[in-house]
């Protein structure tokens, strides 16, 4: 897998949540590359899974009621699934890490931040506690805290700098695989350019790459190499940014570019996709944004299309898709 240039590989992932009144199902059979240096773009309205995707690599789903039904995740040709917790903290949080998107449930409301970081860096690097205060010190500064706060507990700093800790701590160990999910949800317009700046900064330095969970295309535009939209647990296209933006193949794509605002239409009301994503307990049969596409036909509610790829690198699922 190295040879080929991916750092990460996901096959056939499927993941359920079993609670006493029904099964869900988040993730349905998907596959994914990430490769070294990359930054992957994940889109799709809440709910589609794309946390549960990163929550499995990183193996912190809650199990139960999580489980894990099939599938392989490759990390550097490791098997992750079928690592045992010892050797996951070895890759968790030092060569794989993950911004959360909400910092109010990441940091520990009785520990002051600088420890919080500190701590991650003492669990992986072999240095001295003043060597990795001095480094979480440098952190803080990094994403734009003073170190003066250092001593500082969670509560006393506002949602946007919480969110900036978590990126701190996320940072740390300069992970080859950073986990981005929402990291600037909580940040005003100028902190989130500055934060976004300092990930591709990393990603350029160290050659990190970074999956990135958001709902803001603009945000995936400017930082992404590739998009993989997801709709109800399933990756309904992939490809490039300049395929995703330029060439969008699935209904669903479409219909996300035609809820945007644009400086250049003379429409003066948006095209927001009508209904709502299937019941998570009870997925359709056959093409899942069947309900909600303008295009569909009495074979998609029967049967799920399958994966085509209409351009190098560039594949859709859907029964409408342009041919080669």
């Amino acid at each position: 897998m190295e040879e080929q240039g991916n750092l990460l590989e996901i096959r056939d992932l499927a993941v359920e949540y079993h609670t006493d009144e029904a099964t869900i199902y988040a993730v349905n059979h998907i596959g994914l590359t990430v490769k070294k240096g990359e930054t992957i773009g994940l889109v799709g309205e809440t709910g589609a899974g794309k946390t549960s995707i990163a929550r499995s690599i990183l193996g912190i789903l809650p199990m139960p009621p999580a489980k894990i039904v099939s599938g392989e995740i490759l990390y550097r040709g490791n098997e992750l699934l079928r690592l045992p917790e010892r050797e996951m903290r070895k890759i968790r949080g030092n060569k794989i890490a993950m911004i959360f998107q909400d910092p109010m449930t990441a940091l520990n409301p009785i520990e002051t931040v600088g420890f919080q970081i500190a701590e991650t860096i003492r669990q992986h690097d072999s240095v001295s506690q003043v060597e990795a205060n001095r480094r979480a010190c440098d952190m803080l500064e990094m994403v734009g805290i003073a170190m003066g706060r250092f001593g500082d507990f969670p509560h006393q700093f506002s949602g946007g700098m919480k969110q900036r800790v978590v990126i701190a701590m996320a940072l740390a160990c300069n992970p080859e695989l950073l986990l981005a999910d929402e990291p600037t949800t909580a940040l005003d317009v100028t902190i989130q350019a500055q934060v976004l700046e300092m990930m591709q900064s990393l990603r350029e330095r160290l050659e990190t790459s970074v999956m990135l969970i958001t709902h803001d295309l603009g945000v995936v535009s400017e930082f992404c190499d590739s998009v993989a939209v997801v709709y109800a647990g399933e990756i309904v296209e992939r490809g490039t940014v300049e395929d995703i933006f330029d060439r969008p193949g699935h209904p669903y794509t479409l219909g996300l570019f035609g809820s945007l605002p644009r400086l250049d239409a003379t429409e003066r009301r948006l095209k927001p996709i009508k209904g709502r994503m299937p019941d998570p307990t009870n997925v359709p049969e056959g093409c899942r944004f069947c309900d909600r596409c303008p295009r569909a036909e009495d074979r998609c509610s029967k049967s799920p299309p399958a994966e085509s790829e209409i351009a190098p690198g560039h594949a859709v699922k859907c029964f409408f898709a342009p041919q080669r």
